[in-house]
């Protein structure tokens, strides 16, 4: 078994026995060294975003001081749902290690198909009723930011 996704099996393990959230586990390496691991959190913290590869993500920025992690790599237990996939490409990481599948997830009851038939258009009903308001007013911080001359772009 890999190295990383064995740590990442027994983050995930060490979540479900302290209640903290589901079978979820992640880890962050670079240049061969783990720089950050974690387990899904959810329950403990009572976070829906708490989840393994957003927890791995936090910790590996805090730890290089960097939002910027295109030289690393990621190591999760389970296929990441949508919020955690997305993170990991904001965070720029270059490479994504999975073991179990979406569809594992589902069989133990953590099903992310209605999130994919939400971005897809498809959902045959909306969870959330979205609606756009005060977009002028908005735009506003939008226009500062685009003439703002010490901004970090990322």
């Amino acid at each position: 078994m890999n190295e990383f996704m064995k740590i990442a099996v027994e983050e995930a393990f060490q979540g479900m026995k302290n209640n903290d959230g589901g079978p979820f586990g992640a880890v962050i390496v670079k240049d061969g060294k783990i720089i950050a691991r974690a387990h899904n959190e959810v329950i403990g913290t009572n976070d829906p975003t708490a989840h393994a590869e957003v927890n791995a993500i936090r910790k590996a920025t805090r730890a290089l001081g960097r939002f910027d992690l295109s030289d690393c790599e990621i190591y999760s237990s389970c296929e990441p749902c949508p919020m955690c996939f997305a993170a990991i490409h904001w965070a720029k990481i270059k490479k994504l290690y999975y073991g179990c599948t979406r569809e594992d997830a589902a069989n133990i009851d953590f099903d992310d198909q209605y999130i994919y038939d939400v971005i897809k258009g498809t959902a045959k009903e909306l969870q959330v009723e979205v609606l756009q308001v005060d977009r002028t007013e908005s735009l506003e911080p939008f226009e500062e930011w685009k003439f703002k001359m010490d901004r970090v772009q990322y």
